[in-house]
């Protein structure tokens, strides 16, 4: 036992497969019984119970009352928010997203990275008539445009790779990265700059600005400026830099300190 876990090879089967039935239950608009996950996942109903049963034990799952079906327990709350709380940065963010907006005349959007996208948790809208918005709870690709870069910059290159074979890299526009090599070299330039662009990769006719908070605690954080190409052109994308760097480094120390 002892030589299989100094293994390199060594994958624990048992808690890959307890993940697998955890995102099975997350993702399902149905109530799924014990042969229901058995056969979404392949196992038998003997395996599967098992499974469900010890989860149960340590509040990972939970049974729903009077019924087959189950939900994730309230271990998962917990565990997500012991040292992270996405409510608590958000207000404490944002004053520094308004002043953000205020100097870019755009709108600024802080969002987490999950396993394959990022997740908006607060935004400052643009002041003007026409104006990028998106509520709290929103996603975007985690590839997209200069919030991927400026994430997957803080990865080495064979994270980088990995990341980008596992998800492909999309031609959103005629301006996206299409290529590994291409893209590696921007990851490169961004760990030299520490910001990231977007000219029109994401969406057409529209421009962004991202930079990393890289923060210590919780998840990955992400803060970017996106406006229309016609207000968000070339020389005012570069000029906001300064300000989003500097509220970027804000915010990672108001983070990484707690509450």
């Amino acid at each position: 036992m002892t030589t299989a876990f100094h293994d390199k090879g060594y994958r624990a089967p048992a808690v890959k497969k307890a993940f697998e039935l955890l995102t099975t239950v997350a993702r399902s608009s149905e109530e799924l019984g014990i042969s229901d996950l058995a056969r979404e996942l392949g196992l038998g109903k003997s395996t599967v119970y098992g499974l469900t049963q010890a989860l149960i034990e340590v509040a990972l799952l939970a049974r729903l009352p009077g019924k087959k079906g189950f939900i994730l327990g309230p271990a998962i709350g917990e565990l997500a928010f012991s040292r992270w709380n996405p409510f608590w940065i958000s207000e404490k963010a944002a004053a520094d997203l308004v002043n953000l907006r205020d100097v870019a005349q755009e709108t600024v959007f802080l969002g987490f990275q999950s396993s394959t996208r990022v997740i908006i948790i607060a935004s400052a809208e643009g002041p003007g008539v026409l104006k990028i918005s998106a509520p709290a709870g929103t996603s975007i690709p985690l590839l997209a445009g200069a919030v991927g870069k400026a994430l997957l910059a803080r990865k080495t290159d064979a994270e980088a790779v990995q990341l980008i074979r596992k998800q492909g890299l999309k031609s959103y526009t005629p301006c996206s990265v299409g290529k590994e090599e291409d893209y590696l070299a921007e990851l490169d330039l961004v760990r030299r700059q520490g910001y990231a662009l977007d000219r029109e990769e994401y969406l057409p006719g529209i421009n962004a600005a991202a930079c990393a908070l890289d923060n210590k605690r919780g998840l990955p954080l992400i803060l970017w400026v996106v406006g229309f190409l016609s207000s968000l052109g070339e020389e005012r994308l570069l000029q906001v830099i300064p300000a989003l760097c500097r509220t970027a480094e804000k915010l990672k120390t108001i983070i990484d300190e707690g509450p």
